[in-house]
C-alpha cells in the first residue's frame, strides 16, 4: 500500500501545479478555486471507477484494456490512442516547465534538450526506482512547503484577493478545470501497474483515493497562498507562478530553490511519461492497433526502441513550437477522453464485480465530457480532430483485416 500510494503521488504532484495554476488563473479568475475543486471531484470519479476496473482487470494497460473487456475492441483502441496523444502532449508541457522556470528566455531549446536526453536515457533501459520516486516526492512536497509557508507569512497577503468577483464566469471556471484536471491526471500511474502491486484487488482501490486526497490539500494550499500574494491578475499573467509569488512574498532567496524544485518534478514526470507513453505505444503496436513496427524490442537494452525515439521526435517537434497552455489543453483533451471511457466501461461492472456507486461513473462520464469541451477553443478542434483520426485508423485496419 505505501508504495502504490507513493507511485501515484510521484505521478501528480510533480510538474503540473508548477505549470497549470497560471492558465486555469487567465481561464477562471477570481474562480480559480472553484475550478480546482470541480476538478478534483471529476477525479475522484475518475479514480474510483478506474480503481474498481484495476482491481478486476490487474493487467498493465489501464482503460485500454478496460475499455476492451467492457466496451467492445473499438473502444479499448480509443481509449489507448487517447492516453498516447494526451500522454504525449504532456510531456511537451512538462519539457516546457523545465525550460520555464531554468531558462526562461530560451524556454523551447531547454524543453527541447530535456527532451532529447530524456529519451537517451529511456533508450537506455534506465527507470526510475521506487527510491528515487520518494526522494523526487519528498524534494517537491519540501519546496511546495516552503513557498506556502514564505507567501502565508509575508506581509503581501490579502484576503480580498480570493473573494470570487464577477470576471469568474461559468465558461472560465469550467475551463480552468479542465486545465487543473492535468495537475492530477497521474493516478491511473497505480492502476496501470495492476501485474507489479500486490494484491490488486485490495491495494489498488485504496491507495488511489488516498494519493488523490492528499494531492488536492497539497494543490490547495498552493493555490490558496500563491493567490493571497499574488491575486487572480497576477497569477494569470505569471509564466512561473511559484516564483513570482516567492518574489512577491519577499523570498528572493527562494526563487533559485523553487526554480530547481520544479526543474526536478518537471524531468521527474518526463521520464516517467516518456516511458509510459512508449509502452502503451508498444502494446498497441503488438495488437495491431498501431503500425507493428513499433513493436520492435531493442535486443540489447530491451526497450521498445523504435516507439521510444518517435515519441521523442513528436515530443521534441511538439515542445519546440507549441507554449504550455496550448499543450496542458490538449493534453487534458486526450486524458478526459481516456477517463471517460474508463467510467463507460464502470458502469457496465455488476454488484459482484465491485461496481461502485452508480452516480460515480455517471458524474465521471459528464464531467470529463463538459470539461474536455469546456477547453479552449483550438485544444478542442485539434483534440477531436486526433480522436477522429484514430477511429478512422481503427476502422481501416477492421476493413484491411477483414479483405485479408
Amino acid at each position: 500500500m505505501p508504495d502504490a500510494v507513493t507511485i501515484g503521488l510521484g505521478s501528480m504532484i510533480g510538474a503540473g501545479v508548477f505549470a497549470a495554476l497560471a492558465p486555469a488563473a487567465r481561464a477562471a479568475g477570481s474562480g480559480l478555486l472553484l475550478g480546482l475543486a470541480l476538478a478534483a471531484v471529476v477525479a475522484y470519479c475518475n479514480a474510483t471507477s478506474s480503481a474498481r476496473l484495476a482491481a478486476l482487470y490487474p493487467a498493465s494497460g489501464g482503460t485500454y484494456v478496460y475499455g476492451r473487456e467492457r466496451l467492445g475492441d473499438f473502444w479499448g483502441h480509443l481509449a489507448g490512442w487517447a492516453f498516447v496523444v494526451g500522454k504525449t502532449a504532456s510531456c511537451a508541457a512538462m519539457a516546457l516547465t523545465v525550460g520555464t522556470y531554468i531558462w526562461p528566455g530560451q524556454a523551447h531549446a531547454v524543453a527541447v534538450a530535456a527532451v532529447v536526453a530524456l529519451t537517451a536515457v529511456n533508450y537506455t533501459g534506465v527507470q526510475k526506482s521506487a527510491l528515487l520516486t520518494r526522494i523526487i516526492v519528498a524534494v517537491v512536497l519540501a519546496v511546495l512547503a516552503a513557498v506556502v509557508i514564505a507567501s502565508l507569512t509575508s506581509g503581501a497577503v490579502d484576503t480580498a484577493h480570493l473573494d470570487i468577483d464577477t470576471d469568474a464566469t461559468a465558461g472560465g471556471v469550467l475551463q480552468a478545470a479542465g486545465l487543473l484536471f492535468f495537475a492530477f491526471a497521474g493516478y491511473a500511474r497505480i492502476a496501470t501497474l495492476g501485474e507489479e502491486i500486490r494484491d490488486p484487488a485490495r491495494t489498488i482501490p485504496r491507495a488511489i483515493p488516498i494519493a488523490l486526497g492528499i494531492t488536492l490539500v497539497v494543490y490547495a494550499f498552493v493555490a490558496v497562498s500563491v493567490l493571497l500574494v499574488l491575486g487572480p491578475d497576477g497569477l494569470a499573467a505569471a509564466d512561473a507562478p511559484l516564483t513570482e509569488a516567492a518574489r512577491a512574498a519577499g523570498a528572493d532567496w527562494l526563487v533559485p530553490v523553487v526554480r530547481v524544485g520544479a526543474a526536478i518534478a518537471a524531468l521527474s514526470s518526463l521520464l516517467a511519461l516518456i516511458l509510459g507513453v512508449s509502452r502503451t505505444t508498444l502494446a498497441m503496436a503488438r495488437d495491431h492497433h498501431l503500425p507493428h513496427a513499433l513493436a520492435a524490442v531493442h535486443p540489447k537494452f530491451k526497450v521498445p526502441h523504435r516507439a521510444e525515439l518517435l515519441i521523442g521526435a513528436v515530443v521534441a517537434i511538439a515542445a519546440a513550437t507549441t507554449d504550455v497552455r496550448a499543450a496542458i489543453g490538449f493534453s487534458s483533451f486526450g486524458v478526459l477522453a481516456y477517463y471517460a471511457i474508463a467510467n463507460a466501461s464502470a458502469w457496465t461492472l455488476t454488484p459482484a464485480e465491485g461496481r461502485p456507486a452508480r452516480i460515480i461513473p455517471v458524474a465521471g462520464l459528464a464531467g470529463c465530457i463538459v470539461l474536455a469541451f469546456a477547453l479552449p477553443l483550438p485544444s478542442v478542434i485539434i483534440g477531436a480532430a486526433v480522436l477522429v483520426i484514430g477511429a478512422a485508423a481503427y476502422a481501416t485496419r477492421r476493413v484491411t483485416t477483414h479483405r485479408q
